[in-house]
């Protein structure tokens, strides 16, 4: 059953998405959010405890203060802040709802979704790039031991632990499970571990590998994850490493079977980074009636856009519909 006709749907309830809707809303237009998992999905598979990068102001939305005791939030602050946000806007959110289609032209969309349809004038697509890994197309990566997300290590004392990769969330990963006592295989592709982890975490990393807490391949390939062992080529030659688990950190991308299957967005093709082609003055894409907003405008390139300068997108979009609504 099709709902009566809205002015946005915004596809994606992260902290983009929110302050898309909420902006949005200020405007005095209809709108709701959808998203397939829980409020703020991405924030929730972060590690327990996770700290942010940024300070609280910079994750601030819709000019709501973020007060901390302390100078970074960590998970559980954040997952409570946009919670409140959201609910002092009186959000309409959509939650656990899939979108699986969009059909009709500006003014006159129908959003299809997992539970029915929903009729709406425009759409936002805020949808983020964390639900997609990079996958690292060998055999035995859909194993269940296997996973690409790293959640906490409490579960691994005692156990033989592959972490693959060399950036932040590797390098932390790796220092959080030796502490809570598993045995740590670090597998890089590179020569070392990448310039780009934080400056508090990069040395502690270094002096853990160096002092034998931590085993490190540096410019080694994966071939193959068996049940019990990750096999690997390092420049010495080939080894297999013992592996009760793996976790193969590799980075995630924008799902584009939603974003070109589904919603029919064209990408920009002449960037590498394969982005959505779309007005920067509006973040209008190139489907008329359908906007852009966070770190989904950058494609492949996933450090383009973050919530310090894509919760921006929101105030474009909210300006560029109330200059020129469309109407049915």
């Amino acid at each position: 059953m099709i709902t009566e006709k809205l002015d946005a749907v915004v596809i994606g309830a992260g902290p983009v998405g929110l302050a898309c809707a909420l902006e949005i809303q200020r405007q005095g237009f209809s709108v709701t959010v959808v998203d397939k998992g829980a409020l703020v999905n991405s924030i929730v598979g972060y590690p327990t405890n996770m700290e942010f990068f940024s300070t609280p102001e910079l994750l601030e939305i819709g000019g709501y203060p973020f007060p901390m005791a302390s100078y970074k939030p960590h998970r559980e602050d954040a997952l409570d802040y946009y919670q409140r946000v959201a609910a002092s806007e009186k959000l309409s959110l959509r939650l656990y709802e899939r979108v699986t289609g969009l059909r009709g032209q500006a003014g006159d969309f129908v959003v299809e979704t997992t539970k029915g349809e929903i009729a709406t004038r425009t759409v936002v697509v805020a949808t983020g790039f964390f639900d997609v890994p990079n996958p690292m197309g060998i055999p035995g990566e859909d194993l269940p031991h296997v996973n690409h997300y790293y959640k906490e290590p409490y579960a691994h004392a005692g156990q033989d632990v592959v972490v693959v990769g060399a950036k932040n969330s590797s390098a932390k990963a790796a220092l959080s499970l030796v502490r809570s006592g598993a045995r740590v295989t670090l597998v890089v592709r590179g020569a070392e571990v990448s310039e780009s982890v934080k400056y508090w975490i990069r040395p502690d990393l270094i002096n853990r590998i160096k002092e034998g807490r931590i085993t490190a391949y540096f410019n080694t390939t994966i071939t193959a994850i068996t049940p019990h062992t990750v096999e690997i080529v390092t420049p010495e030659g080939p080894r297999s490493v013992p592996a009760d688990y793996v976790y193969a950190l590799t980075g995630y991308r924008p799902d584009y079977s939603l974003l070109v299957d589904m919603l029919a967005l064209p990408l920009d093709e002449n960037d590498p980074a394969r982005p959505i082609l779309f007005d920067p003055a509006t973040h209008e894409t190139a489907r008329p009636g359908v906007y852009a907003a966070g770190t989904v405008c950058g494609g492949l390139a996933t450090s383009r856009w973050f919530i310090e300068n894509g919760r921006h997108h929101a105030q474009l979009i909210a300006a560029a519909l109330a200059n020129a609504p469309v109407n049915a």
